[in-house]
Parts: structure tokens; sequence; C-alpha cells
């Protein structure tokens, strides 16, 4: 086991073979190291790899003179052929992303002390959490239990009952206290259980009834949690983000969960070059027609990240600067000059936080101190939904990407074809993995993977009323299709999770079925009454109401259903 896991770790290699040959007097080593299709070159080490021997089965016993003059012609067809295929990849590596270290060059592996648990993690927005509920929630596989007490402090649980395991995010709050529903046992403050509705009268709750805790902290509307119990919380470790905290700065902030690994997540954010194609008419401004090569200047690498600036060649400067920061904390930032000579500040900041094996939850925060007054005449609930259409048009591509990684046990060196124009971050990001990765559950890097050891847990059921109505008709899988427990629909990827949207979607069933109810009293006052003003005011009220009715289905839809991919030719 112990070496199998120092084999996850270390650099991922083709093994090398030699070829001896004999002769009357000493033997002479000739190295044939397998060299890949564009040799050389990272990000086309993927492509099968074959010796440039041309018959790498057949072994050379050299003997006499004549069958050495044979085997160095032979060598020397090698030697041309090797030759024009190196000249043929530099060629072509100048699109391809290159070494960007001395040790790399130098194909050496460098290593950086790193325990994912020692970071803070961002678990939920503040506005977010429920007040009369605890909230269930996971960092990697550590499965926790967030809720407010009764004095509005979050607390921060381990999710399971000393008892007997039982999850205590199905259970609920009384008084500020968090009880487990499977038999009663109350745990308030530092995890001190406080009432045992079974001990005998008189008998001291045992001191080992506790549960593990967890620091968290709230810093500009984010619940933070730091993971690691050896190590007490590093406050400085928690991002600070500097625009957020402008004078009038204005943000609108969604919660996602999505079904694949923090790291593809991630990836895909720090993708400018997939916009004008994966996301076509999906705003204003992604366009097909814009895709073109990008530049990219990575101005700082650290044991905690990379930052740098980047923007399109068409343009003269490079305004957008990327800075990514340990554990997952991707951020993207732009100063423009307006019209009246005044800096205006935008910032797209993406909080990641890995959920489980092919899993992630995602905070997204997009802000400016200037915004387009047409954003004034559209509700807050139709951006959320439209980043939920965002997320759902990548939702295929990272979803098989995850089952490759998966499948195939190789670094991403193996499979990737990163060019400079378009994939620098990504290379940057998979190379600071390999630096790190070694301190984390799981990694997929570019030189180096550590895939999963324990396969990912099943979700466990729904509770409660839901649970319930599932019994009730278990084909439906729930209540109708919308509140079917799958997590590629959009009500339990956004909707659950954001208090708004929620209550914009009851609010929407609430005016629907009233307005129904009045479309079909409306319809029957139009057939008793005999007058024709009467029948045509029911009548005409009638048509409203179902407009009214249809009006509020299709803004439910809009929150609910997910974004369905229509590929238009140019």
């Amino acid at each position: 086991m112990a070496m199998s896991m120092l084999h996850a770790i270390l650099p991922y290699n083709s093994p090398s073979k030699t070829l001896f040959i004999s002769n009357s007097i000493t033997p002479t080593k000739i190295n044939c190291t397998p060299i890949y299709c564009l040799s050389q070159k990272p990000s086309n080490s993927h492509l099968h790899h074959q010796h440039h021997n041309s018959h790498p089965k057949q072994s050379y016993q050299i003997t006499k003179s004549s069958s050495l003059r044979q085997f160095q012609a032979i060598a020397a067809d090698d030697v041309a052929v090797a030759v024009g295929e190196e000249k043929k990849s530099e060629e072509e590596g100048d699109v391809f992303v290159g070494p960007t270290s001395e040790a790399e060059v130098r194909g050496d592996r460098e290593v950086v002390d790193y325990d994912w648990t020692e970071e803070w993690y961002p678990l939920y927005l503040a506005k977010n959490v429920p007040d009369d509920a605890p909230l269930g929630l996971t960092v990697f596989d550590k499965q926790l239990v967030l809720y407010r007490d009764a004095a509005g402090e979050f607390r921060c649980y381990e999710d399971r009952c000393p008892h007997r395991l039982a999850k205590l995010s199905e259970g609920q709050l009384i008084d500020g206290r968090l009880e487990c529903l499977y038999h009663g046992w109350q745990f308030e403050g530092e995890g001190k259980c406080v009432k045992i509705p079974q001990l005998p009268a008189g008998a001291t709750i045992p001191k080992q009834a506790c549960v593990r805790t967890y620091e968290v902290r709230d810093s500009q509307g984010v619940v933070w949690v730091w993971m690691s119990q050896r190590t007490p919380p590093n406050g400085s470790k928690i991002p600070w983000f500097e625009n957020f905290a402008r004078p009038g700065f204005q943000d609108i902030s969604t919660t996602h969960e999505l079904p694949y690994d923090h790291s593809i997540l991630l990836e895909n954010l720090m993708d400018p070059a997939h916009v004008p194609i994966s996301h076509d008419r999906t705003d204003w401004s992604a366009k097909r027609e814009d895709a073109q090569s990008l530049r990219f200047k990575v101005t700082e690498r650290t044991d905690r990240g990379f930052a740098g600036w980047w923007g399109k060649d068409s343009e003269e400067s490079i305004l957008n600067f990327l800075r990514f920061e340990a554990p997952c904390v991707l951020s993207n930032n732009r100063e423009t000059v307006d019209e009246k000579g005044q800096k205006q500040y935008f910032s797209g900041l993406f909080l990641c936080r890995p959920s489980g094996q092919g899993k992630s939850m995602l905070i997204v925060r997009f802000g400016s101190t200037k915004r387009s007054p047409l954003a004034k005449f559209f509700p807050t609930w139709y951006f959320h939904q439209n980043a939920s259409k965002v997320f759902e048009q990548d939702m295929g591509f990272l979803s098989s990407q995850n089952e490759v990684l998966i499948r195939e046990k190789v670094p991403t060196k193996e499979l990737y074809l990163n060019l400079k124009s378009s994939d620098t971050w990504v290379a940057e990001y998979r190379k600071w993995m390999d630096k790190v990765g070694h301190g984390m559950p799981y990694h997929f890097g570019h030189n180096t993977i550590s895939p999963p050891d324990i396969p990912a847990v099943v979700e466990h059921a729904p509770a409660g009323l839901y649970a319930g109505l599932s019994a009730q008709s278990p084909a439906k899988g729930g209540i109708g299709s919308m509140y079917a427990p799958n997590w590629a629909n959009r009500y339990f990827r956004h909707v659950i999770h954001c208090k708004e949207c929620s209550g914009v979607i009851k609010a929407f069933e609430a005016w629907k079925n009233a307005l129904f109810i009045i479309a079909l009293l409306s319809t029957g006052f139009a057939i008793l009454v005999s007058g024709r003003q009467w029948k045509a005011l029911f009548l005409v009220t009638t048509s409203l109401c179902l407009a009214g009715v249809y009006a509020c289905s299709s803004a439910i839809a809009l929150n609910t259903t997910n974004f369905i991919r229509t590929h238009r030719r140019l």
C-alpha cells in the first residue's frame, strides 16, 4: 500500500529502455529511451510514443565488423529521424506551453510543505444560511454541519452525532441548540452535549458525549471554515478582497453545486478562451465570432498560487489581472477610466470548495463600482438564473473531462494540449498542483497524480416532507421533475442554496395558483351571467388571469429548468 501511494504521487515518466551491443572487446550501452511524438513538449506527450529504432523488437548481437557497420547505418537513420522530428517539434512547440522553471527543464519535481487542512474554505454565503435549521456541507470528504445559535453566531460541528453517528444536519434547532432527531441529544456552543433524554434522573452527561468543532468566521459576507484540528486558526490566511470594500461597490452573488471535481471547475473558471464559443450569445459580450488568440503575462509564482495579466491579441493593452490563491480562490479584476476621468473597478470572484469526489460548490461574486443603467431594470433572480445557465452550458464538457481523468489515471501532461495563446493559466494551475498535491486527499497535476483511494460515497436519501411524498410516488422520485433529487437539476444546484430564488419561486407559485382560481371563477361567472357586457368583462378577466398563470409558470421554469444547447451554425 505504501509503495502504491508513493508511486501515485511521484512524477509520471515513461520507463527507459536500453540496448546493449556486444563485441569481442567491451559491451557498449546505447540509450534507447522512448521519445514521444512532438517530443520534449509537455503538452503533447499524451500522443502515442514510439521508438526511433525502425525494428524495436529486433535485438542486435554485433560480433563481426560487417554487422557493426550495418547497425551503425541503422543508428544513423534513427539519428536523422530524431533530428527531423525534433526540428518539427520545435516549430510546433512555439504554440504550446513549455517548462516554466529550471527544475521543470531538468525534470526535477519541486515540492513545498502543504497541508490542505491548514486552510480556510468558503462554506456558504452568510445571508443564505438558514435561521431555523442546520445546514449539511462537506469539504473534501469531511462532512460538516453549520447553524446559527441563539445569539446569531455561526457554529460548525462534525456532521455526526457521537451517540450512533446519525447526521446532525438532519436534526433541528431548539432554542439555539442543535438537536439530533434520532434520539434527541442536544448540543450547543463548543460542541458540548447539554441534553440526553434517555439518561436516568440525576445522571451526569458523559464528557465524551460531545461533537468535534471547527472554527468558522464571517468575512465580507462569506462564512469560512478552518479545517485543521491540530493547528490553531490562522486569521491572516482568510482572503480579503479590496474591491469589495470600496465605496459604491455593488455585487451580485450566487451559489452553485456542480457535479465535477473542484480542480476541473477552477480550470474552467480561469479559461477565458472558451467563453466566446461555449457561452455564445448568453449575454451581450460573448460572441463566437470574437474567439481569438490571447496574451498572458505571468508576474507572480509562489507556493500559494500565481498571478498575472491577460487580454485579447486585438487589444493594445492587457487590462485583466487574474490571481489564484490557495486553496481554491480565483479572482479576475479590471480597472478602467470613465469619461469623467474617474477610475472604475470590476471584479469577478470565484470561491470554490471541494465537496467530495466529482463534486464542488462555488460562490460567484460579480461586482463593480459602476453598473450598467440597464441592470436596474432586471430583478436579481434573473441574473442568478443566467449564471446557472452559464454553468449548465459547460456541464457536459466538464463532467466528461472528470470521467476521463479518473479513468486514465495519468497526469494532465499526458492528456492535454495546452496552447500558449489560450491555456497558460490552466498549465500554471496544474503545475502548482504538482508542488502541493502531496498535501491533499487527492490531486491531478501536470506531472503528478494521486487519485482517490476510496470510491465516492453515495448521497443520503432525501428527508422530511420530500422523502414522504417521494415514497408515495417512487416513480417520480420526488414532487414532480423540478424537485427530483438529481444534482444535474438547477433546483438542487442553485435554488435550495439561495433564499432570494427560493422566495421568488414560492411567490410565483402562490400568484399562479391564485390567478388560476380567479380564472376559474371568472369563467364560471361568464357562463352564469346574461348581460353581454358582463360576459365580456369576465372573459377578459379570465384571459388576463390565464396570461398571468403562463407568465408565472415561465418565470418558475426559468429558475428551475436546465439549459438545453441548440447548435447554431455560422
